[in-house]
């Protein structure tokens, strides 16, 4: 629960500075690629990576309804970007996973 804690409290500093997409590409480029990735490749995902964050929060910007307070459509959408984005992290988890020893 700590470790938790502690990464909810870095993921609020990150926000308040403006990096929090930042650091989120961060962490998937140690997590998925190579170290020795190529230049080119990591300038690439890093574009598709912000590209998809930037697609998200517009979507969403203009997809909630107008007011201040939030409506079940609103809470109906988010859900359901909740949704797929838990699937997709799921599946990435998956491919992740690196298999031990030998077949």
């Amino acid at each position: 629960m700590a470790d938790r804690q502690f990464l909810e409290a870095l993921s609020r500093r990150l926000a308040d500075d403006g990096k929090l997409i930042e650091a989120g590409w961060v962490g998937f480029r140690l997590a998925v690629l190579p170290l020795d990735a190529p230049a080119r490749q990591l300038d690439d995902l890093r574009n598709a990576f912000m590209a998809g964050a930037l697609h998200l929060f517009s979507s969403i910007m203009t997809i909630l309804e107008p007011g201040l307070e939030e409506t079940e459509a609103d809470l109906r959408r988010m859900g359901l970007i909740n949704k797929e984005l838990v699937e997709f992290g799921e599946e990435l988890k998956l491919k992740a996973v690196r298999p031990q020893g030998s077949a």
